[in-house]
């Protein structure tokens, strides 16, 4: 599809938003991000459907420029991650990494320097499903990638610089229970454990989410 002198991939069946129901706010801002290359933030109790909604999020991207297929196929090419019939990576990676990930599988690094899942979401989106549930410094390292749009690796005298233009997608709940704030259901947190909770994000890296939005079931 082409609006102007845009192209957009097809994609398959279920990836289009007329799926979602009752999310109107939600989509909204996912327009908004994809239109300005926004970061946003979506916050939810379990079963909102915020998550189903970010998943759709590639729809709403246009292919790939020929300088930006070229740094992104270098960088997947480095990590293996082409395939064979493969020669040009043309769609917006869309990495979304595990809560478990270490600072090594998400900002790059081992013995040969690979890259990691910041740059291999480099002219894409990282999105960061319960991000509250990954380790704090995971979180902190991505403020400067964010802030530079670049990664320097250090490994044993070398010095390894990736790319690392990515936007950040998150969704969260609202506290470790997820029922903070529900008007059907209790929520079991202190005061305390909701506090340390979001102290996980920190303020810097929350300056870097330019839209923050409530979901509500």
């Amino acid at each position: 599809m082409q609006i102007g002198d845009v192209f957009f991939p097809k994609f398959s069946e279920g990836f289009e938003f007329s799926e979602i129901k009752g999310q109107e706010k939600l989509v909204r801002a996912l327009q908004i991000a994809a239109a300005g290359g926004h970061n946003l933030m979506a916050v939810g109790s379990p079963g909102c459907g915020k998550t189903m909604a970010i998943q759709k999020f590639p729809a709403l991207l246009p292919y790939l420029t020929l300088d930006e297929a070229h740094s992104t196929t270098r960088i997947w090419s480095l990590a293996g991650l082409l395939q064979p019939n493969e020669s040009l990576v043309r769609l917006p990676p869309f990495r979304m990494p595990h809560q478990t990930s270490t600072i090594e599988g998400i900002c790059g690094g081992g013995v040969y320097c690979r890259p990691g899942e910041i740059s291999l979401a480099h002219n894409g989106v990282l999105f960061l499903d319960e991000a509250a549930e990954f380790r704090s410094s995971v979180l902190q390292t991505l403020r400067v990638p964010i802030e530079s749009g670049r990664i320097t690796l250090s490994r044993a005298g070398r010095s390894t610089v990736y790319p690392a233009q990515f936007q950040l997608l998150m969704a969260a709940n609202p506290c470790p229970c997820g029922n903070y704030g529900s008007q059907t259901k209790l929520c079991l947190c202190s005061a305390s454990s909701v506090d340390k909770y979001w102290k996980k994000f920190s303020a810097p890296l929350l300056d870097r989410v330019d839209l923050r939005v409530s979901v509500v079931n």
